[in-house]
């Protein structure tokens, strides 16, 4: 199934019943239906109308975004109807990130220097934790009750619902723009302005450089049951591996599906499987078994770069969008045999 939106794909996501759902620069979501779409108004209007960030909301339905107007909007398809709730507003803020957690319902996001908490289980409730910097990603732990964020220096963890704290700081010199935390709760990892990751293991605070990249790595995501993570920022996907007691300490990460006229820039993986997919800036998408060593391409079409991936939560689909608003859902492929010729 192939879209054309003419803007700007911000994200590709399926929600927990397996439907599609793509948030776009133009401020509209559009939510995948039998043979098409519909379309949300979520943002727009005299304030601004880019989505600059999406995730699926706790619950599993629909998609919260947000936008350039100061808006965290909830879209989704209730009863029939097509229904657009506004959860927050900072007027005069961007809201360039966003973080949820179905474990505890809470809902994060930035605005400038500060990350705020929202609870969809009681409107009235209210977190802010102000930083020196501006917040440049966000993300709860596998439990939902701490908050990471990203911002100059290194990382901070917050305790989500309590309002007045000092976090943790775990520091390391230089821009951290993303952050993510290992399926299992052990390892933090941040991306970084200087093209490469930073890692650190929280039963202890040992620290970790993962570096080598020619590029910043603007995508990452874990897989395999979080043994594994894929990034991009290289020539080909970047696998670290992750089991055990120490995970990527001491280890050399291998490059799959290298590529010398083009570079990754959008990665995903299969929860339960060794699969990762990448997305290039050449508009091609491929998936890589990292134990058959098989890899296949999915979409072999050359166009904008990639900018938005995500694995169906049944891992059977993968849903894409570029650049000029291109988008489609492709099926992944069983690759844990040989390929037939």
């Amino acid at each position: 199934m192939i879209f054309s939106f003419d803007a700007y794909v911000t994200a590709a996501l399926f929600d927990k019943s397996g439907r599609a759902a793509f948030a776009l620069g133009d401020g509209t979501v559009r939510l995948e239906t039998v043979g098409g779409y519909v379309t949300v108004e979520a943002h727009g209007g005299p304030l601004g109308g880019a989505i600059l960030s999406a995730i699926v909301h706790p619950s599993g339905q629909g998609l919260v975004t947000g936008g350039d107007d100061g808006r965290v909007v909830w879209s989704r398809i209730e009863a029939g109807e097509v229904v657009a709730t506004v959860l927050a507003e900072v007027k005069g803020k961007w809201i360039e990130h966003l973080a949820a957690s179905p474990a505890t319902g809470l809902i994060a996001f930035t605005a400038g220097r500060e990350a705020h908490v929202r609870d969809i289980a009681d409107p009235a409730f209210s977190r802010v934790f102000v930083h020196d910097k501006t917040v440049s990603g966000l993300a709860f732990d596998p439990k939902g009750r701490r908050l990471a964020t990203a911002a100059y220096g290194g990382t901070q963890l917050w305790w989500a619902k309590i309002a007045e704290q000092k976090p943790q700081i775990l520091k390391w010199a230089g821009s951290h723009i993303a952050v993510a935390f290992s399926p299992d709760g052990k390892f933090l990892v941040s991306s970084m302005q200087e093209n490469q990751l930073h890692g650190w293991r929280l039963s202890d605070g040992k620290d970790m450089r993962m570096g080598g990249y020619p590029a910043k790595i603007k995508s990452l995501a874990f897989f395999d049951k979080g043994n594994l993570l894929v990034t991009a920022g290289a020539n080909g996907a970047v696998v670290w591996p992750f089991a055990g007691a120490s995970g990527p300490m001491g280890k050399e990460a291998a490059e799959i599906g290298f590529a010398r006229d083009s570079m990754v820039v959008r990665v995903a993986g299969v929860e339960a499987l060794p699969v990762a997919l990448a997305g290039q800036d050449n508009g091609k998408i491929w998936a890589a078994h990292m134990r058959t060593g098989r890899i296949e391409t999915l979409k072999a079409e050359k166009g904008s770069p990639i900018s938005a991936l995500c694995v169906s939560p049944d891992g059977q689909r993968l849903a894409w969008g570029d650049e000029d608003g291109e988008a489609g859902v492709l099926d992944i492929p069983d690759l844990s045999g040989p390929r037939i010729i």
